[in-house]
């Protein structure tokens, strides 16, 4: 038996550590500000998008297990063209988009966690640059390190959540903002969906399971339980914990704490210990989630180097690591000391969002090959652009420099392609002559 062959519960903690990573430390508040009492609502509605959309990812990792996972699928749907390598510029700069948003949740944990010793002289923008640049230097070093930070970072995360639940939920009911979580307190119909999709990169992290598809063992069946039980598992603690939020501390108060409402909500249940021991989860975890990103991040960037979507210079390596990283870095700390937390996580989910609908048709394209069932996933597909124009919508009459930003991420990405083309194809004419 192939000893590098996993089983079913190390590709479930893939998904698991994908989605529970530094999302639902960074985007919570943001959520209760944006959806009130109805947040498990939408934490709940942004999850069977997650949930339809693995569907397609269980039946394309299947039947073309590959290492590229996203990229490869959408090639193989698309083949290699101006739409598809614009489409999977947009996953490199999700990625992107994605560690700016765990480094913002760093450096806002770890300055409340300093806070208690009565510093208040630390800006978060120093913490979550020097977590960056810290994390860039690992992944140069020894991705080895990054591997075994990762693992210890799920198993201490997924208990100490679990045990927020546990303790949570036995306090609750006797909680004086338990009436909170009536349907009076929830927001319109609309602004809790899109409130639910400015939260979806809470979610996204399940794709990684495609990546390590090749390698696990019984696909038939391993493959598709993987994505399954993973979604379906975080959904389960992402609705407890947003119950849990809402019913054992003011809106007022969660409003304040925004950007570390998880710690915030563990003091008044466990006092200091509590706003410590989830702090402390939160850095681990974020930290965790900013080095397997960053690795994976610059790994695309070399696929689409190598697939001729990009610039072949992509492909040098530098210290060993590919140079995709070190620019990934770099735009990395651009994109989070410039942008707000709600910008940053509009622009991600906006940008996951359209992948995974196109990711969805790809499927849909060839259910034939994959033995899919067009429906579902063309029903994915439609609830992902559903998602995307219901967020967009709404950030526009809310946010408008986030709103802007995401449309202005997404165009850019087919633009940079579509040049990039057109350079090609000057270039080689002129060889030709």
């Amino acid at each position: 038996m192939d000893k590098n062959k996993i089983g079913l519960k190390e590709a479930v903690s893939i998904g698991i550590g994908g989605m529970v990573g530094g999302g639902i430390f960074a985007v919570l508040g943001l959520a209760v500000e944006l959806s009130g009492g109805g947040t498990p609502v939408a934490f709940f509605i942004a999850g069977i998008v997650a949930l339809f959309t693995s569907y397609s990812y269980a039946h394309l990792s299947l039947y073309f297990p590959n290492s590229g996972g996203t990229v490869n699928y959408i090639n193989k749907g698309f083949g290699k063209n101006v739409f598809s390598g614009g489409t999977n510029n947009l996953l490199w700069i999700s990625y992107i988009i994605m560690l700016s948003l765990y480094s913002t949740a760093f450096g806002s944990y770890a300055v409340n966690l300093i806070t208690i010793t009565g510093d208040n002289s630390i800006d978060k923008h120093i913490l979550l640059s020097a977590i960056i640049i810290f994390s860039t230097i690992l992944n140069y070093i020894s991705f080895k390190t990054v591997t075994i930070t990762e693992s210890f970072a799920v198993f201490t995360k997924m208990i100490i959540l679990s045990l927020f639940v546990v303790i949570g939920l036995n306090g609750i009911t006797n909680s004086e903002f338990f009436h909170q979580l009536d349907i009076s307190n929830w927001e319109a119909p609309l602004r809790l969906i899109s409130g639910g999709m400015v939260i979806f990169v809470a979610y996204e992290g399940f794709e990684l399971i495609a990546n390590a598809a090749p390698n696990i063992k019984n696909p038939k069946k391993n493959i598709p339980g993987a994505f399954y039980i993973s979604v379906i598992s975080v959904i389960i603690l992402y609705i407890l914990i947003a119950i849990i939020t809402i019913g054992s501390v003011s809106f007022g108060k969660i409003e304040t704490a925004e950007d570390y409402v998880l710690a915030f909500v563990a003091q008044p249940m466990l006092g200091k210990i509590g706003f410590t021991i989830i702090c402390v989860t939160a850095l681990i975890s974020t930290f965790s989630a900013i080095n397997a990103t960053l690795y994976g991040g610059s790994r695309v960037n070399y696929e689409l180097a190598e697939d001729d979507e990009l610039p072949h210079e992509l492909t040098k390596y530098f210290w060993n690591q590919p140079v995709g990283l070190l620019i990934t870095a770099l735009l990395t700390l651009l994109i989070a000391n410039t942008l707000n937390l709600e910008s940053i996580s509009t622009s991600g989910s906006a940008g996951f969002l359209l992948i995974f609908a196109i990711v969805n048709y790809s499927n849909y394209k060839l259910a034939d090959k994959t033995r899919s069932k067009k429906y579902i996933s063309l029903i994915g597909a439609v609830l992902c652009l559903i998602a995307v124009f219901s967020l967009l919508f709404q950030q526009f009459d809310t946010n408008i420099k986030g709103a802007s930003i995401a449309t202005g991420i997404i165009i850019a990405a087919y633009l940079l392609e579509y040049f990039y083309k057109k350079s090609e194809k000057k270039q080689s004419k002129k060889k030709k002559d």
